[in-house]
């Protein structure tokens, strides 16, 4: 599946996309609010930009993907592996990180309003200033 694909069947009402391999693919700026990528591999695809809110990436693999100035806000990143992922100036409002490896992960600016990061693996992770993963 490519860009294109995905968006048309988004487009047409389709929003459970689990289990889906769609590594590597440029998904900059598209409005996948609400769907659903649980246990999906979505290593290195580009989701710059994109309006992720309330998505479900429970158990994604997400290492080395760039979620930069994306919206996630409301957004369920349990379990998921971000390992190595671009979350710069990232909308992380109310977003569920319990358990998600953040190794490496860089969170330079992101909005941190309100996560969730009990449980998560951090080693190396560049938080956002002013904020401890204490919360």
């Amino acid at each position: 599946m490519d860009e294109d694909e995905l968006s048309n069947r988004y487009a047409a009402g389709e929003r459970n996309f689990s289990q889906l391999n769609l590594p590597k693919v440029k998904l900059c700026n598209l409005n996948l609010s609400q769907a659903v990528f649980s246990q999906a591999d979505l290593s290195q695809v580009l989701f710059s930009g994109a309006n992720l809110s309330k998505v479900d990436f429970s158990g994604a693999n997400l290492s080395g993907a760039d979620l930069s100035h994306a919206n996630l806000s409301g957004a369920d990143l349990s379990n998921a592996n971000l390992s190595g992922s671009l979350l710069l100036g990232a909308n992380l409002s109310g977003a569920n990180l319990q358990g998600s490896n953040l190794k490496w992960a860089a969170l330079t600016h992101a909005i941190p309003t309100e996560i969730d990061l009990s449980q998560s693996i951090l080693s190396g992770t560049v938080l956002p200033r002013g904020y401890s993963s204490n919360g």
